[in-house]
């Protein structure tokens, strides 16, 4: 698959395909979206809200979770604020997300399948490495979005003018559905 997709890209190159697509990095819109990595949302996230190309900062992960006050995408939700001047972030998770029901017993069996070993799996306990938490899901959507905007809203790093809303995307339709999060920063 991969030999295939280089083949594409010389083609692309090639034929200067670029070019519809060359803007800078600093987002014409000044905005970050943090949302999950679902192929369902390629091209059907930035199509229902109305993004092209240069107007965004897209940062996907599985479930479009800010796990850790810590992790990358918190950090680069900072480098956004700070380097490429976003003054608002909108948090969108989807419906049918499979992060629902991920969890690490799951993948623990599915990785000693695929010749991971428990000793492997021990060392990264013993390094401080809750695997439990780092694979885990959620359970409920709206609330997962709460719970990543009140982090992202009251992390030590993120400006007070900076503003911050979550919503669900319908993973069909497109339709956004604003989830309300109470809280004493509530931009």
């Amino acid at each position: 698959m991969i030999d295939q997709i280089l083949e594409y890209n010389r083609k692309f190159v090639a034929e200067k395909g670029y070019e519809k697509y060359v803007t800078d990095k600093y987002p014409d819109k000044k905005l970050a979206v943090l949302s999950c990595m679902d192929t369902r949302l390629t091209e059907l996230l930035p199509a229902a809200l109305g993004l092209r190309n240069g107007d965004a900062k897209i940062i996907k992960n599985a479930g479009g979770l800010v796990i850790t006050p810590f992790d990358s995408a918190i950090r680069s939700l900072i480098v956004a604020i700070y380097e490429l001047g976003v003054d608002s972030i909108m948090v969108v998770a989807h419906s049918h997300c499979g992060a629902c029901h991920m969890s690490y017993s799951h993948f623990h069996d599915e990785m000693l399948a695929r010749g991971v070993t428990d000793q492997t799996l021990d060392t990264i306990r013993k390094c401080g490495i809750d695997l439990n938490h780092w694979l885990e899901g959620f359970k409920d959507t709206e609330e997962s979005v709460r719970k990543t905007v009140e982090v992202i809203r009251t992390h030590p790093l993120v400006p007070k003018d900076v503003t911050v809303r979550g919503f669900i995307i319908d993973s069909e339709t497109g339709a956004l559905q604003e989830i309300p999060v109470n809280s004493k920063n509530n931009n």
